[in-house]
């Protein structure tokens, strides 16, 4: 009798330990890179959204691009908001695909890279020898920054003392300092900070544009479960219910649209010019 009261332990245990695995397994994991304070707060309400829905998830943080690429690539999440610069990388590794992307309370869905300096100083006219004997700052891993630096053919050759910012952001603030003479950044946070700065002006800037934020799929997970997700996302937009409404103003956005590959172009150009490869390791190196 006792050997049988032991077993249903055994076997209770057991089904427990599958029960858990199982729920966790049915738990949607998305990577958020949080270089700034906030960002993931700013998402969480999509959590809330998407489970009114019956869709479970996550959300895994990232300090940085480099990090949250990594993490990705290694199966800690299966789906990143990702910038256009990693999700462009992740496209060329072959391990995700994009799915939608946010459209701002504008109307907005893309950035390019602009050109920074103080003002008073020579304009950018498109060529590396600019970057000659100068500090640049950029976001590393960003279309706006480190690949559209490393994208010019010759940029090696270019000898120029390179600093990595944590953001946009903080590529400006370094600007501003005089920690840096150029600062290479995403126009849609200039734009929103160019009024903080009277001393910096916009010498030049990238013609091609990238996707922003595009949520990006690994090719991992099931069909079924990224059509679900995509029709839940798709539908934000008309769904006036509160907790539709609440991601959109926390996110300040219209809602998402359909984002293919296509909407990659450009940023994929930039990417094969600067180097990456199904081998890229997610690092330049800088002397």
């Amino acid at each position: 009798m006792k050997s049988k009261s032991s077993l249903i332990a055994v076997l209770a245990v057991l089904l427990v330990g599958l029960m858990c695995g199982f729920v966790h397994a049915k738990s949607f994991r998305i990577i958020i890179m949080q270089d700034n304070k906030g960002v993931a707060e700013k998402f969480t309400p999509l959590l809330g959204y998407l489970k009114k829905n019956d869709f479970s998830a996550d959300f895994v943080t990232a300090p940085n691009y480099a990090a949250a690429a990594k993490m990705f690539a290694n199966g800690e999440g299966d789906a990143m908001f990702s910038s256009s610069g990693v999700a462009g990388t992740l496209i060329i590794k072959e391990l995700a695909v994009p799915l939608v992307r946010g459209v701002s309370k504008e109307g907005v869905s893309t950035y390019h890279a602009v050109i920074l300096a103080r003002r008073g100083g020579a304009k950018f006219l498109g060529t590396s020898d600019f970057f000659k004997g100068k500090r640049v700052i950029f976001t590393s891993l960003a279309s706006a920054g480190e690949f559209y630096y490393q994208s010019f053919a010759d940029i090696k050759n270019i000898k120029s003392t390179v600093e990595i910012a944590s953001s946009h952001g903080g590529s400006i603030d370094a600007l501003s300092r005089n920690a840096a003479d150029v600062a290479i950044v995403k126009n849609l946070v200039w734009e929103k900070r160019s009024g903080n700065y009277p001393d910096i002006e916009k010498i030049g800037e990238d013609n091609g544009e990238n996707p922003e934020m595009a949520l990006m799929v690994s090719k991992k997970v099931d069909a079924k479960t990224v059509a679900e997700l995509s029709r839940l996302l798709l539908a934000l937009k008309n769904d006036t219910s509160p907790p539709a409404q609440k991601v959109k103003n926390k996110l300040d956005i219209q809602g998402y649209i359909p984002t293919t590959r296509t909407d990659f172009k450009h940023t994929l150009t930039l990417l094969k010019q600067a180097g990456v490869t199904k081998s890229f390791d997610y690092s330049f190196k800088y002397q």
